[in-house]
């Protein structure tokens, strides 16, 4: 069992857990017009952009959960194997520019890209054991 890949895949699930009820509480909660797709983006946004935003912000937890699956499949034993093949490195990489990329939009006051940074190195980590 690779622990490192199974400690990743769990905290993908749970940073797209937390990314979508606060998204849901913070931001699109106040969106809504009495649906379940948000629709009001006040003088900046119209309908449609909110409806993509809202589908965008839940695309990331759902990509991140297909990622944890993956993981959970390359924890196994069996897939020791492919511990150190493109994939993982690929997959390293892209939660590895992820975090940059919150660092870098928010200027660290995002929580998010503590998560992802501990997530890509796991993942790497994982690629050596």
């Amino acid at each position: 069992m690779n622990r490192c890949f199974l400690a990743a895949a769990v905290l993908l699930l749970i940073i797209g857990l937390v990314h979508s009820l606060l998204g849901e509480r913070l931001i699109f909660r106040r969106m809504r017009a009495g649906g379940f797709i948000p629709t009001q983006g006040g003088p900046v946004l119209r309908q449609a952009h909110v409806r993509i935003l809202w589908a965008s912000w839940h695309i990331v937890t759902v990509l991140g959960w297909g990622l944890a699956a993956m993981l959970f499949w390359l924890a196994d034993a069996s897939a020791a194997p492919l511990a150190a093949s493109p994939l993982v490195q690929a997959l390293a990489l892209a939660l590895l520019l992820s975090a940059a990329l919150v660092l870098v939009g928010t200027r660290g006051r995002h929580p998010g890209w503590l998560g992802l940074l501990a997530a890509a190195g796991l993942v790497a980590a994982g690629a050596w054991a």
